[in-house]
């Protein structure tokens, strides 16, 4: 069975959506350059932190590939099923996350939906006090890499589950 060219059915999916490019092989600088500029933006953050972020700019982009990925990388980590179920609603479910990774997750949707709005100063100043100026400066880098990492997928037709990394 498959819709729009992408394989759904229990056999071997494509990487991705027929007809697009592969971006790495297509702008290897700038592939190559993202990849530093994430490296950069998780330097000294917690790891566990840097997957929640990671996973919510996902949710809120519709990013699955990126999505599957991060999931996956955090329950590698050691990131409970719990925890990972309650990103999404981390509002209605704040005693499964601490004061700063809440911070961080209201930080990402602004920064992620920044359309909408802006960055709120609340959600920013809450983010500035739970975090001090290096930090909050790698949470930034880190949310617009994410946010340029689910736009490559989802522009190039990335599958979920076809995790490219080795």
């Amino acid at each position: 069975m498959t819709t729009n060219a992408i394989t759904t059915a229990n056999t071997h999916s494509p990487v991705r959506s027929a007809g697009r490019l592969d971006f790495a092989k297509a702008a290897p600088k700038v592939f190559r350059s993202l990849i530093g500029f994430d490296a950069a933006a998780r330097e000294g953050l917690d790891p566990a932190l840097v997957e929640l972020i990671q996973i919510r700019a996902s949710h809120l982009n519709h990013c699955a590939y990126c999505l599957h990925m991060h999931t996956n990388d955090a329950r590698k980590a050691g990131e409970s099923e719990d925890r990972l179920h309650m990103v999404a609603v981390w509002r209605e479910a704040r005693h499964f996350f601490s004061a700063r990774e809440c911070a961080a997750l209201a930080l990402t949707e602004a920064v992620t939906l920044v359309a909408d709005g802006g960055v709120p100063d609340d959600v920013y100043a809450e983010a500035a006090e739970r975090f001090d100026e290096q930090e909050l400066a790698h949470i930034l880098s880190l949310i617009l890499t994410i946010n340029a990492w689910n736009r490559i997928a989802l522009s190039t037709g990335k599958v979920a589950g076809t995790d490219e990394r080795g």
